[in-house]
């Protein structure tokens, strides 16, 4: 499994898990099925920016971090 998310979409990752988290733990606005759904997500979240690998963007041939398959050119 290689990498498909770049630095900057980790990070962005990150902060947004930590919001939900926070959301969450703080009870300020989510509770019951949508807090444990936003809860879900920022979990993630998490584990996709810590691996730096996404199944949605495999699924969907997105990758952000700037590396392809290079094909040999005809010569």
């Amino acid at each position: 499994m290689k990498t498909n998310m770049s630095s900057t979409d980790r990070v962005i990752r990150i902060v947004a898990a930590g919001a939900l988290f926070i959301l969450w733990f703080e009870d300020l606005s989510v509770k019951g099925l949508p807090g444990a759904i936003l809860l879900a997500i920022a979990g993630g979240f998490s584990i996709t920016s810590f691996i730096g690998y996404c199944p949605l963007y495999a699924l969907l041939g997105v990758r952000t971090n700037g590396n392809r398959k290079q094909r040999h050119a005809p010569k």
